[in-house]
Order: structure tokens, then C-alpha cells, then sequence
């Protein structure tokens, strides 16, 4: 389907669109800022995605080429081009291209050949020569970008050249090669490791198609697979969509997805999730979220934004690096007005902090965004880690969370002496049984426990947060919350309060039956606790988080003991979905800094208003695109794993930081003393960064 747009305004050089796309809830800025920056003609891409608008400042009049590609963008080849691409992440440091050797074996033949030549001619013809790039390179960042670590280096190199020390010129510039040749690898390594995650699209899948009035099966292109289409997988075969299995059982392998290292058994009703892959059993599978909505995409994304976001301590970082370039060079020049060696101004100018600064920190971020992905923690990018490591306050919403979200029918009461509990738990589980939410699925298990006997009924109605509508002999069949049939489909419930009250005070959860205008019945729910839940929360307090804080709609009475029982600091009870949010912008405004921990539709404005916003694996798939974080395994324990790579990931850049400037400080410093040559002063410098480099992509370990 093609993609519209309106044009709101245009200028000579200016043009603002209203984009549609921008509707898309796994649309990120920078991904189509990005796109179309490919473009030469475009000076500039600003983008307000609350206002679906997107404005173009021109170099020339290209309006009528954006517009052919806006009608033709689709969110698939946005997330294509992503993975092609990997942000630079230090323009003066790092290459984007490929690493190369060339530049190794270039400086490292003219460094042994020289040794061998007598004539001086003819070396300064070959160092000079093997020095060129490095020289040229130096010559245009001096003339684009000021003052750089490449430019202090090349300094070095021409001022030994000029020296007739052709020694120290080759020995500098064959360790710069090697030095740049590793920075680059580990940078394209630590790239490599997150785009592991990013699993190739299943090109094929088999669906159910009605062909002359059979059901047969057909392959089709991946692509092609529509939302609701039933797909049949066997074993060996990757799962190509998201959705619930409606026939079938076996094990998946989720490995992939989820970091669990033991296949999983799968049965009707069950979850599967894309890029997951069948060891036991045939499933057919209906088709939730196709495209680029499934999970591997979703991960693709979250890829993406995790290669281009840069954290303010990054930020921090570079801006330290670009203001030491100068302190070096001030240094250089102090030194050969007192004196007077050239061979210290070599020294001292290698003896610069840019690469370490500027590269371990990226670098760090990449490997634990890689790491936690392969333990099934979906992490947004480096602000998220940030984030996640300042938060001092976690808020809980009660349902999926600490609770393990798998509802069980515990009671059915009927109000009617014409329907036994039996048959009001058939004719709900009848009207259900085509609904995988854990509500339907609960009331269907119970009814099939007790011998379910399937009730003839109408098409079935679902309304979105409320319930189900249909008929059974003629009469009218309401399912759903008590609002739903009291406010919406005004029945009457003042007969049956008191029941009603006691049921909500014994702590269930009620499903309301109502039949030809009437309350039925009842059916009265329970969702556990999750049994590593306190210990979690324990763990969290260890990790430095000041409040854990509960936010559920239970009542008070039934919330604070659930509270007492986890060892929860602060409750918030009986309240609306709307609620969550201001509770979090509250606590935000008090000076706390927020994670909220949430699974329902209900909870994206409160991920979205935190801090940081962690999504469970079992939850709504909005909740999951807002959230910073999203787990791929349903276990409260990843909650606490996230929040250790997060701090331990900012004590390693922390330490990785202060060790960056404390060792170049002394190298700088023996620089300047006379104590270190230039070729000294390119081992430690280069030494020191590749150092820091592997310490980051070693990464932290939980």
C-alpha cells in the first residue's frame, strides 16, 4: 500500500509535508531523518512527529523527487536500509568503510626497507611516500573540521620527516596504521555482534488457503503473509509471523529471541514469536503481527537506533576529546619555545585523547545492547542504558508484571435459577473461545476441565477493552467488565451488589455474564504472584533503587497485603488506566528519576513518561513499541538483569573514562619532560586506546 501525503507549505528552498508514515508506531525520527539525508540536494530533514510533519531544506528544487519517494516509502524498506547502515562514530578516529590492512603493510614495508637504504634521498623519497594518506588526511581535517586528533598526528609525523629522523616518521605512522586498523575493527566488531540479533527474514512460508472450496495448502512469499492468514510450520522451519497457535503442539527452539537455552513446549493458545524455530511438532499458526510489525523487525529497529543514539555522557566524552586537542597543541608549543626540540613537539602531539575518549564509550554501549539482546532484553540504545542506570525509583503495574499474568478460573456463581455455574461457564467459554487474551483463554481451560459443552451461537462482536457481544437463542449475550454492562449496556447490578462485593473484597477478579438484558452471573478470576517477585524487588534495592512503588486497581486492602508480602514501599490502589501516567509525571516532578514497568494497552503513556519505560514480554504490542526496554522472556527477573548491565555498563565507561585521561595525562606529561620518544609516546598512546577498546567490547558480565 503506498504511502500519502499532503504538502502543507512551500518556498523556494523549503518544503513541509504532513506524512502519514510518521503514523506508524515503529517509525523513529533519525531512521527516516537518515533515509532521506542520502539525498545531495537536501540541505536539511526536520521532523514533528506529533504533527505526522516532515520539512525539507533544499539546495535545489527537487520537490517533485521527494514526493515520488514519500508516495512509495514504506516502513520495510526504512528498516532495510537500517541495516545496512552503521553511524560513524568517531569521523577523526574511524573509517566507515570495511577495515583494511593496506595501510599496515604500506607503513610497515617502507618501515623495514628503510633501515636498509643509505642514501637520504632516496628514504625521504620512500617515508615521505608511505606517510602521504596520513599527511593528506591530517591536510583536509585541519581545513574542514579544525584542530583533530588526525591533525596533531600527522603534525608529528611531518615534523620528524622534516627532522631526517625517517625512524621515528615510519616507526609513528606504522603504529597509527595499526592502531586505526584495530580501533576500526573493534568498532565493526562491536556492530557485528548487535546485528547478530537482527536474523534474516523466513523468504517463504506455508498458509491455509480456500481453493475451490478446500482448504490447501499453499507457499507463499513471506512478505505477502496477511494478518489473520493461518501459517503452518514443521518441524526445522523458522516461525515467519507473530500470533497464537490454534492447532498443534511441540517445542521451540527460542534461543534466538529470547536467550532460553532449552526449548520451550507450545500449545493451543500459546504465543509464538517470529524468528523462533520449530524442533518438535506442527503448529498452524494465526497471524497476529506480519511484516515489520513482528518481533524481528521490532529488534531491527531497536538495532538501529541503538547503532545512531549517542548517551550524554557519549556526548560528554567527544566534547572532553575536542577540547584537549588544543591543550596538546599548547603544550607543543610551549615546549619548543623553551627547548627548542622538535623531538618533543613530535612526542607531545601524539600524546592525544581523542580516540580512547571518543570510541571506548560507543563501544561499550554496543556490547552490552548485544549481550542483553542475546539474553532476551531488547535495549533501545544508549540513552535507555543511561537511563536505566540513574533510575532511583521503579514503578510496577501490579497485572503481567508481578504477577505472573496467567489468570485462573477459581469461582462461577450464577444470579439466575434457570443456568447452573456449568452452563453460564460454557456459554462464556462458546462465545471466547476464537479470543487469545488471557481471559478467554483462562475461562476456556476451566470450561474444558469441567467437560465443555460448546452453546450455538451469532457471530461474535469484540470491543476493545470491554468484551464481547453476540446472541444465543435470539437473546442478547454481553461478556466483559463491569462497565462494559452497567454503564455501556445498562444492566442493572444493584440486585446482586453485595455478592458482587465480597467477591472483589476475597480478591478476585470478575468477569460479568449478561443475558437478555440481566446479570447472569460471575465469573471470578485469580492471577498469581510471581514466585521470584520479592526476591526481585530485593535485588533491585540492591542495585541502588530507592522506591519500589505499585500501581494497581485491586482495593486498597487487597493491594497493601500483596505490598507487604513483596516487600513494596509504596501502593497505589483502586485506580483507572488513566491514572498511571500523571502518577509517574508526579513522581518525575518530585525530582525521582522513573522506570515503569508495565504490559497493557493502558500502560504505553506511562512508558512513554517515564524516564524509562520497560515493557514485559507478554504484554500489548504498543506497550512494547513505546518502551525503552523490551523483554523477550516472560520472567520479573530480566527486569533485575536489566537494571545490572545497566549498571555495570556505566561503571565500566566511568572507569574506562578516568583511566583514558589518567594515563594519557602521564604519557602527555613525559612527553613534555623529554622522557618519551615519539616512537615511545605512539606505542603507549595507541597501546593505551586498544587497551581501553578491548576492555569495552569484553563488555560486563552478569
Amino acid at each position: 500500500m503506498k504511502n500519502k501525503f499532503v504538502k502543507v507549505h512551500q518556498t523556494a528552498f523549503r518544503v513541509r509535508y504532513k506524512l502519514f508514515l510518521l503514523k506508524e508506531k515503529y517509525i523513529d525520527e533519525e531512521i527516516l531523518k537518515n533515509y532521506f539525508r542520502k539525498i545531495k540536494e537536501i540541505e536539511s530533514v526536520r521532523i514533528n512527529k506529533k504533527a505526522y510533519s516532515i520539512i525539507f531544506e533544499l539546495k535545489s528544487d527537487i520537490t517533485s523527487k521527494i514526493e515520488e519517494i514519500l508516495n512509495n516509502l514504506t516502513i520495510e524498506e526504512l528498516l532495510k536500509s537500517c541495516e545496512e547502515e552503521v553511524a560513524a562514530v568517531c569521523v577523526s578516529c574511524v573509517s566507515s568503510e570495511e577495515p583494511s590492512i593496506k595501510g599496515i603493510i604500506r607503513a610497515s614495508s617502507a618501515l623495514v626497507t628503510e633501515r636498509f637504504i643509505t642514501n637520504n634521498a632516496l628514504k625521504a623519497t620512500l617515508t615521505t611516500a608511505a606517510c602521504v594518506p596520513l599527511l593528506v588526511e591530517g591536510s583536509k581535517e585541519l581545513l574542514n573540521e579544525g584542530l583533530t586528533s588526525k591533525v596533531l598526528e600527522s603534525a608529528a609525523v611531518a615534523i620528524s620527516i622534516y627532522r631526517k629522523d625517517y625512524l621515528a616518521a615510519n616507526s609513528t605512522n606504522a603504529m597509527l596504521e595499526l592502531g586505526e586498523y584495530i580501533e576500526e575493527t573493534t568498532v565493526h566488531k562491536s556492530d557485528d555482534l548487535l546485528k547478530e540479533l537482527s536474523k534474516p527474514n523466513v523468504e517463504e512460508a506455508w498458509i491455509e488457503k480456500k481453493i475451490d472450496d478446500k482448504i490447501t495448502e499453499i507457499l507463499v512469499k513471506s512478505e505477502n503473509i496477511q494478518v489473520g492468514d493461518i501459517v503452518v510450520v514443521g518441524i526445522g522451519n523458522t516461525i515467519p509471523v507473530d500470533g497464537h497457535i490454534i492447532e498443534g503442539s511441540g517445542s521451540v527452539n527460542q534461543v534466538s529471541m529470547t536467550g532460553e537455552a532449552q526449548p520451550v513446549v507450545k500449545y493451543r493458545g500459546d504465543r509464538v514469536i517470529s524468528g523462533t524455530i520449530v524442533e518438535e511438532g506442527r503448529f498452524r499458526i494465526w497471524a497476529e503481527h506480519v511484516g515489520a510489525n513482528t518481533a524481528t523487525q521490532r529488534i531491527k529497529h531497536y538495532i538501529e537506533n541503538s547503532l545512531n543514539e549517542k548517551s550524554s555522557v557519549q556526548l560528554k566524552a567527544n566534547k572532553l576529546a575536542n577540547k584537549l586537542v588544543p591543550v596538546t597543541l599548547g603544550l607543543a608549543g610551549v615546549s619548543y619555545i623553551f627547548a627548542k626540540d622538535f623531538e618533543r613537539v613530535a612526542s607531545i602531539l601524539q600524546a592525544d585523547y581523542s580516540c580512547a575518549l571518543k570510541l571506548a564509550t560507543p563501544v561499550a554501549f554496543k556490547s552490552t545492547i548485544s549481550k542483553a539482546g542475546h539474553n532476551g532484553i531488547m535495549i533501545k540504545g544508549a540513552k535507555s542504558i543511561e537511563a536505566l542506570n540513574s533510575a532511583d525509583t521503579f514503578v510496577f503495574d501490579k497485572t503481567g508484571t508481578l504477577t505472573a499474568g496467567e489468570l485462573e478460573v477459581i469461582s462461577v456463581e450464577s444470579y439466575s435459577d434457570k443456568w447452573s455455574e456449568d452452563e453460564i461457564l460454557n456459554l462464556t467459554a462458546s462465545t471466547e473461545e476464537h479470543y487469545f487474551h488471557p481471559v478467554a483463554e483462562a475461562v476456556v481451560k476451566a470450561a474444558k476441565q469441567r467437560g465443555f459443552v460448546h452453546m450455538h451461537h451469532e457471530e461474535v462482536e469484540f470491543i476493545v477493552a470491554h468484551g464481547v457481544k453476540t446472541e444465543v437463542n435470539g437473546k442478547s449475550v454481553v461478556i466483559g467488565s463491569r462497565h462494559f454492562l452497567e454503564d455501556d449496556e445498562k444492566i442493572d447490578f444493584g440486585e446482586h451488589k453485595e455478592k458482587i462485593e465480597n467477591s472483589l473484597k476475597n480478591g478476585k477478579t470478575l468477569l460479568y455474564v449478561g443475558y437478555d438484558g440481566k446479570l447472569l452471573g460471575t465469573i471470578g478470576l485469580s492471577d498469581e504472584l510471581r514466585s521470584n517477585a520479592k526476591e526481585s524487588i530485593k535485588k533491585l534495592k540492591k542495585l541502588g533503587v530507592k522506591n519500589i512503588i505499585m500501581l494497581t486497581g485491586d482495593t486498597k486492602e487487597k493491594a497493601l497485603k500483596i505490598a507487604s508480602e513483596l516487600g513494596i514501599d509504596e501502593v497505589r490502589a483502586e485506580l483507572l488506566p488513566q491514572d498511571k501516567a500523571n502518577i509517574v509525571k508526579e513522581l518525575m516532578a518530585e525530582g525521582k528519576k522513573v522506570a515503569f514497568v508495565g504490559d497493557g494497552i493502558n500502560d504505553a503513556p506511562a512508558l512513554i513518561s517515564a524516564h524509562v519505560g520497560i515493557s514485559m514480554s507478554r504484554g500489548a504490542d504498543i506497550a512494547k513499541a513505546t518502551a525503552d526496554i523490551s523483554l523477550l522472556k516472560d520472567d520479573i527477573a530480566a527486569v533485575v538483569e536489566a537494571k545490572e548491565y545497566a549498571n555495570k555498563t556505566m561503571n565500566l565507561i566511568n572507569n574506562n573514562f578516568n583511566a583514558t585521561v589518567g594515563i594519557n595525562s602521564c604519557i602527555l606529561a613525559g612527553a613534555t619532560f623529554g622522557v618519551f620518544s615519539p616512537i615511545v609516546t605512539a606505542v603507549l598512546h595507541n597501546g593505551t586506546t586498544i587497551g581501553l577498546l578491548f576492555n569495552s567490547i569484553k563488555g560486563v558480565k552478569i
